[in-house]
């Protein structure tokens, strides 16, 4: 059994709907630093905001455009939430929204692990940090400030355009990349990580663009796996209605699955947009499109992992191979040994 160290994940991590433009969005038990928004009946880009940046500095994980100045989409961080206006990304009339929140430490610290130095929000018993850099164009150093080595790595330019959004998995190394705006299967190149595996106090960058843009601001969002809370790992498909089940150690509030040896797109899948089994609609991260929820039974959530029940090529293709990264509804055993109630 998997033994937590966060018996309530919702004070780090939780999901949000929304409709008919609510700009008051006053539902979480903390004061978010990184959100994710994205419209559910409607074709709008996915909008991310975070605390290192500003409250009003948008990127689009959807997208390789750089960051842009908003006046009218987030507006504010709140101590239970966030506050929008009534841009179309974010609060378009009647429509349909979800976002999904993470908390990590508040204001930016000058980090100077790195040969880079940089500025770190870190939440350490969450195992999350925001890092803001600044690009040399040749191999690097950046200080993470999780203490512990990362599992999962975004990073994206802020100021320059066309440059893509690169994922590390700790599942397939740092030979390996893939690009969170876009379908294609995993790629190889030097250049993103320098072939080297983050430790626990920095990761590396190569010469590529999108990690280390020369002179150019980056922002690096890092997760490190906490048993009972998230899950960064793999798993190999069989092309059959009676997949693998998938053990995370707790029920899955959120999941995002990507296939890497073939061009599929990044699922997205939560326990809010549908309730008791919410692997049946989904959004994927790399296109704008509205949710898809044409298909039930893809995939089973359950108490301490997820059931793949569909032969469908983007979660489970016979030999496929897939990364996903997941978060806690609940854990299976909370921190004092006790099963929990969520079956």
């Amino acid at each position: 059994m998997a033994y937590t160290t966060i018996d309530n994940p919702t004070a780090y991590f939780d999901i949000t709907l929304w409709s008919t433009q609510d700009t008051s969005i006053d539902t979480l038990n903390f004061q978010p630093d990184w959100v994710w928004l994205k419209s559910r009946s409607n074709a709008d880009t996915h909008v991310a905001f975070d605390s290192v940046r500003g409250v009003n500095k948008r990127l689009s994980p959807s997208e390789t455009s750089q960051e842009s100045t908003t006046s009218d989409e987030l507006t504010a961080f709140n101590s239970d939430g966030f506050t929008l206006g009534t841009g179309d990304n974010v609060n378009r009339a009647s429509q349909t929204m979800v976002a999904w929140s993470w908390l990590s430490g508040g204001s930016a610290s000058s980090n100077s692990d790195g040969s880079i130095t940089s500025s770190v929000s870190a939440n350490t018993t969450a195992g999350f940090s925001i890092v803001s850099y600044t690009g040399t164009g040749s191999n690097a150093t950046v200080g993470h400030g999780l203490g512990v080595k990362p599992d999962w790595i975004i990073n994206k330019t802020r100021d320059t355009t066309a440059q893509m959004w690169s994922v590390y998995h700790s599942s397939r190394g740092a030979t390996k990349h893939l690009g969170l705006d876009r379908s294609n299967a995993e790629d190889t190149g030097s250049a993103y990580y320098q072939d080297t595996e983050p430790t626990s106090s920095v990761f590396s960058v190569g010469s590529e663009a999108a990690t280390n843009y020369s002179s150019a601001a980056l922002i690096a969002y890092c997760f490190a796996e906490k048993k009972g809370y998230s899950k960064f790992g793999s798993y190999t498909g069989n092309g059959n209605a009676d997949g693998s089940f998938v053990y995370t150690g707790f029920k899955p509030a959120w999941l995002m699955i990507k296939r890497t040896d073939s061009g599929d797109g990044w699922l997205m899948i939560d326990n809010k947009r549908v309730g008791f089994n919410g692997g049946n609609n989904v959004l994927e991260a790399d296109v704008n499109s509205a949710e898809d929820s044409g298909v039930a039974d893809r995939q089973d959530i359950l108490s301490n992992g997820f059931k793949l029940r569909s032969n469908w090529t983007k979660i489970n293709a016979s030999g496929g191979t897939y990364v996903y990264m997941a978060f806690a509804e609940s854990p299976f055993v909370n921190s004092n040994g006790i099963p929990t109630n969520a079956r």
